[in-house]
């Protein structure tokens, strides 16, 4: 089971290479990773996604608890966030194909972030099933 968790850390150099170390070392896998600064610089929030039982969930907030620049674990269920993938993808075309390729990214609800000579820049983004 998929299980979401923000991370309240404090913002300094080593951090994410402390937490990442403690997955890797207790041999959970961390299936997603965004981290970035909060509203106040001197603290970050790091997003991780990782799979288990609700077992192993509490053991990793435990081990993350006693790690000294965490400020705060909150597990997220779900219903209470906003899960989205985003996708971008580069596709070659040329004036025979960009109609065909335009109504796609159409039909699909994609866009497209930059249009070069050669190439299109596809931004696409929804939950991981149409992804």
């Amino acid at each position: 089971m998929k299980h979401t968790i923000a991370v309240l850390v404090e913002n300094k150099f080593g951090v994410l290479a402390r937490i990442s170390g403690l997955f890797s070392a207790r041999g959970f896998n961390i299936s997603s990773l965004a981290v970035g600064e909060t509203q106040d610089p001197m603290v970050s929030r790091m997003t991780i996604v990782v799979e288990g039982d609700d077992k192993t969930l509490e053991q990793i907030k435990k081990q993350l608890n006693k790690l000294i620049d965490v400020i705060k674990v909150v597990d997220y269920k779900e219903g209470d966030f906003i899960d989205r993938e985003l996708i971008l993808v580069k596709v070659s075309s040329c004036p025979k194909t960009k109609r065909e390729i335009l109504e796609v990214i159409e039909a699909v609800g994609a866009k497209i972030e930059l249009a070069g000579e050669k190439s299109l820049c596809i931004e696409a983004t929804g939950d991981q099933a149409k992804i």
